[in-house]
C-alpha cells in the first residue's frame, strides 16, 4: 500500500511540474516573439497609398493590374518602303548602258507601348517607338484600332504625344513619382514581342539613374533621370506604364540595361513629374521650353573631393560657368557644389538636371551651394538655349517638315573640308528628309541650283516653293549628292 501512495505521489507531483513547465513554456512562446509584434505593428502603420497586404505578406497589385491594362494601348508602327532604281550590270556588259528598273522597298514595320493620358485621345509614348514612322495604329486591350497622329516629340527625354480620334476613353490616373520610395513595388505594363497587355511586377531599385542612353539631339542635351526597377521590360514594353500598387502612373517604361537586347535584370522609366512638363509644353507651344542655369557639372567621387579640398561629399561640383549665364550673373562661381534646390536636396548631376527640367525660362529658382564648407543661397533666372528667357517657338516654316535637325556648319566641320556656306543635316528624323534617303552629315549647299548661305535664307527659299525641289550638296568625304523633295 505504501509502494502505490508512493508512485501516486510522484505521479500527482510530475504532472504538476509538466503542466507548470508547459504553462511556464507558453506563456514565454506568447511574450518573447517581439518580431512578429514589430511586423503587425509596421503593417499597420504603413500608408494605404504604398501597400495593400494581403495574407501571403505580399502588396496585392491584382486591382491595379485590371485597371492599368485598359489604359496602356499597343502602338504600331510602319515606315514605307522607299522607291529604289536596280541596274543590271549585264545591260551594261552588252549595251554599254543600263536603263535601271524601279521599285519599292519593304516597309517596316515596329511596335511598342503608349498610356493613355486624358479621355480625349491623348496618348504618350517613347519617341525611339514612332521615329521615321509613316504609320501609326493604336489598339487598346479591347482590339479596337485607330489611326495617331504626332502631336509633338522631345527626343532629349525621349518622349512624345499622339492623337486619336477618339473621346471618352479611360484615362490613367497620375501619380507622383517623387513620391517614390526604394523598395516600393512598382507593376511595368506594356506589350513585349507584341504579347498584349503584359504585365510584370518589381521594385524600385534606384531614383534619377543616368544611364547614358539618349543622345544629344539639335543641340539640346539629353535630360536622363530614370527611375530603375527590376521589373522584367522587354522590346515592345517601350512607351508604357509604370504604375504604383495604386494604380498610378509614376514613369514611362523606356529602356533595359542589357548585353543581349532583352530583359537581364534592370529596366528604366522616365519619371512622371517629367513627363507632365514635356506634355503641357507641347500641348501649349509645340515644343518642350528647357530651362538652364548655365554651368557645366560633375557628380562628386572621393578623387574629385581630395582634389579640390571639398568640405562635402554629396552634391553637384561646378566646374564651368557660361559667360553671360543665368548662374554667373546670380554669384555663383566655379568650385561651388549645388546641395539644395528650392528645399529639394540634390545629389547628383541626374538629379539636379531633374529639378532644372521640371521649369521653364524666366523661371526663378534658389540654388543652395557649398562654398569652401559655407551654405549659401542665390536666386537664378532660368533661360533658354540661347540665353535668354524668351520661349522658343516652333518653326513654324517648311523647314519643320521636313523632319531633320538642320543647323549652320560647324566651324570645325567647315575649316576641314574647306566650306563656308551651307546647311549641315545633324540628325534624319521622321520626314520627308528621310523618305529621300539622305543621311546624317550632309551637307545643302544648293536648292534647284540656287546657293544656300544658311539655315535663315534655306527656310526663306522653301518658302517660296512648292511642289517638289531639288537639295543638292557634299558629305564631309566630298561626296556630291541630289535629293528630291516634295513640298
Amino acid at each position: 500500500m505504501a509502494n502505490y501512495l508512493g508512485l501516486f505521489g510522484a505521479a500527482f507531483l510530475g504532472g504538476v511540474m509538466s503542466i507548470s513547465v508547459a504553462t511556464h513554456l507558453n506563456d514565454e512562446e506568447e511574450n518573447s516573439n517581439p518580431l512578429d509584434q514589430q511586423i503587425t505593428q509596421r503593417e499597420n502603420v504603413l500608408p494605404t497609398a504604398y501597400a495593400t497586404p494581403v495574407s501571403s505578406g505580399m502588396v496585392d497589385l491584382s486591382l491595379a493590374a485590371e485597371e492599368t491594362v485598359q489604359e496602356v494601348v499597343h502602338v504600331k508602327v510602319t515606315q514605307e518602303g522607299q522607291e529604289m532604281i536596280q541596274y543590271d550590270p549585264m545591260e551594261y556588259f552588252f549595251h554599254g548602258r543600263a536603263q535601271g528598273r524601279k521599285y519599292k522597298s519593304p516597309d517596316k514595320k515596329g511596335s511598342g507601348s503608349g498610356v493613355v493620358i486624358r479621355d480625349d485621345g491623348y496618348i504618350v509614348t517613347n519617341n525611339h517607338v514612332i521615329d521615321g514612322a509613316d504609320k501609326i495604329e493604336v489598339v487598346f486591350n479591347n482590339n479596337e484600332s485607330f489611326s495617331a497622329e504626332v502631336i509633338g516629340v522631345d527626343p532629349s527625354t525621349d518622349l512624345a504625344l499622339l492623337k486619336i480620334d477618339a473621346n471618352e476613353l479611360k484615362s490613367i490616373k497620375i501619380g507622383n513619382s517623387d513620391e517614390l520610395r526604394l523598395g516600393e513595388w512598382v507593376l511595368a505594363v506594356g506589350n513585349p514581342y507584341n504579347l498584349n497587355s503584359t504585365v510584370t511586377a518589381g521594385i524600385v531599385s534606384a531614383k534619377a539613374r543616368n544611364i547614358n542612353i539618349l543622345q544629344n539631339t539639335g543641340g539640346t542635351p539629353p535630360l536622363e533621370a530614370f527611375i530603375q526597377t527590376d521589373a522584367a521590360v522587354n522590346p515592345g514594353n517601350s512607351g508604357g506604364a509604370l504604375v504604383n500598387s495604386q494604380g498610378e502612373l509614376i514613369g514611362i517604361n523606356s529602356a533595359i540595361k542589357s548585353p543581349t537586347g532583352s530583359y537581364s535584370g534592370y529596366s528604366f522609366a522616365i519619371p512622371v513629374n517629367i513627363m507632365k512638363k514635356v506634355v503641357a509644353d507641347i500641348m501649349e507651344y509645340g515644343v518642350v521650353q528647357r530651362a538652364f542655369i548655365g554651368v557645366s557639372i560633375r557628380d562628386l567621387n572621393s578623387e574629385l573631393v581630395t582634389q579640390e579640398k571639398l568640405d562635402v561629399t554629396q552634391g553637384v561640383f561646378i566646374a564651368g560657368l557660361s559667360e553671360n549665364g543665368a548662374a554667373n550673373d546670380a554669384g555663383i562661381k566655379e568650385g561651388d557644389v549645388v546641395t539644395r534646390v528650392n528645399e529639394v536636396e540634390v545629389k547628383s548631376v541626374a538629379e539636379l538636371q531633374s529639378q532644372i527640367g521640371r521649369y521653364t525660362p524666366g523661371d526663378k529658382v534658389k540654388l543652395e551651394v557649398n562654398r569652401e564648407g559655407d551654405l549659401k543661397s542665390f536666386e537664378v533666372e532660368l533661360r533658354n538655349s540661347e540665353g535668354n528667357t524668351e520661349k522658343v517657338e516652333l518653326e513654324d516654316n517648311t523647314l519643320a517638315e521636313l523632319g531633320a535637325n538642320l543647323t549652320d556648319i560647324p566651324d570645325e566641320l567647315a575649316e576641314e573640308i574647306d566650306i563656308e556656306d551651307g546647311v549641315f543635316v545633324e540628325n534624319v528624323g521622321n520626314g520627308k528628309v528621310k523618305k529621300s534617303g539622305m543621311q546624317n552629315g550632309f551637307i545643302i549647299t544648293h536648292v534647284d541650283n540656287q546657293p544656300v548661305k544658311d539655315k535663315a535664307q534655306l527656310n526663306e527659299i522653301l518658302k517660296g516653293k512648292s511642289g517638289g525641289v531639288l537639295l543638292g550638296g557634299v558629305y564631309p568625304n566630298g561626296y556630291k549628292k541630289y535629293y528630291g523633295i516634295g513640298l
